[in-house]
């Protein structure tokens, strides 16, 4: 049975970074965008990769960033992986996917098509809710159903938006993901984490995972 990672998005502190760690995530976002509240400076992202383990990988997320400045932040920062979101070509992912993981971000709104993702064989795929402005964090679910259609045609399946500790069992058991990435869900307010909702998360999350019949496709 395969292991479902988690990840830990909108970190924007030292301190709730390494209570992610400590509480087993796999992964923690920190976000580039600046109208995010969310929003991090890569100074530092610097400083909070540099003080936890390497075990731990560091997702920064990016909205309509050309590859070219995603590569100048990334390295900036110290980041390994990079998550996109927007209008982002297959091209400008295939010449990131060189020298970083890659997570193409894509929204389950009414126009989206399973299939779609499998121009992006070089990424990683998430998917999130839709919202007319916001990129991540908005606390709405996803589509499910499609989200378990897409998994086909994704070497990696991340599942986002509106998961908490109440539903990301029943997630876990609708897709079944390769992750999941919880953002809102665990916070007081936005930017700050709930240390004790990431636990609950977490726990839930395993939980589910040890009952799931069989491995994520």
């Amino acid at each position: 049975m395969n292991r479902v990672q988690i990840k830990i998005c909108g970190v924007t502190n030292l301190a709730d970074a390494r209570a992610c760690v400590d509480l087993g995530a796999d992964m923690i976002g920190l976000n580039f965008y600046p109208r995010s509240p969310r929003y991090i400076e890569p100074r530092r992202v610097k400083a909070i990769v540099e003080a936890i383990p390497r075990s731990v990988l560091t997702v920064g997320v990016f909205v309509e960033t050309t590859a070219d400045e995603v590569r100048t932040l990334a390295k900036t920062a110290g980041i390994e992986c990079v998550q996109l979101h927007g209008d982002v070509s297959s091209e400008a992912c295939r010449d990131l996917a060189g020298e970083f993981r890659v997570v193409r971000a894509f929204c389950t709104s009414a126009n989206f098509h399973p299939e779609d993702v499998g121009a992006f064989s070089d990424c990683d795929v998430l998917l999130d809710a839709p919202h007319a402005e916001l990129r991540g964090g908005t606390g709405l679910t996803c589509d499910w159903s499609a989200a378990r259609a897409t998994l086909p045609f994704a070497r990696f399946l991340i599942l986002s938006g509106g998961l908490n500790a109440q539903n990301v069992g029943d997630a876990i058991a609708a897709v079944p993901p390769h992750a999941v990435d919880v953002c809102s869900g665990v916070e007081s307010t936005p930017g700050v984490k709930d240390h004790r909702a990431i636990e609950k998360f977490i726990t839930a999350a395993r939980t589910a995972e040890r009952l799931r019949v069989g491995p994520a496709a």
